[in-house]
């Protein structure tokens, strides 16, 4: 871990994204810098945290572009909260349509179970 939170200047104003962080992709390609923005998904309703999820990560994305670009954005979620929102073919499209990057965790071994790419 590199920075926690990573601080990103976004316009006049300063954003802070949950983990910036280092992570090895491969034997034969280089380190590579991501950001984590976490989530809980804590809410009575899954769809509405993932809502706020997408904007804050649109907006982080946004932001990284124009001053950090080589680090990749990711969006931590717990495994219950992926599978009960993602089993479903229409989210599983929006969210390769709009490019999200997935890190699933679990909440209580606090370790992390996939990472999903495209």
């Amino acid at each position: 871990m590199t920075d926690d939170p990573l601080i990103v200047e976004a316009g006049q104003r300063k954003v802070k994204i949950d983990l910036g962080a280092e992570r090895i992709i491969g034997a034969e390609k280089d380190d590579q810098k991501i950001a984590v923005e976490i989530k809980s998904f804590l809410d009575d309703s899954p769809l509405a945290d993932l809502y706020e999820a997408v904007g804050k990560f649109d907006f982080y994305h946004f932001a990284l572009q124009k001053k950090m670009p080589e680090r990749v954005l990711f969006l931590a979620m717990p495994k219950d909260a992926y599978e009960e929102i993602f089993f479903d073919p229409f989210y599983e499209e929006y969210r390769q349509l709009h490019k999200l990057k997935l890190i699933i965790y679990h909440p209580k071994e606090k370790s992390i179970l996939k990472w999903i790419v495209q």
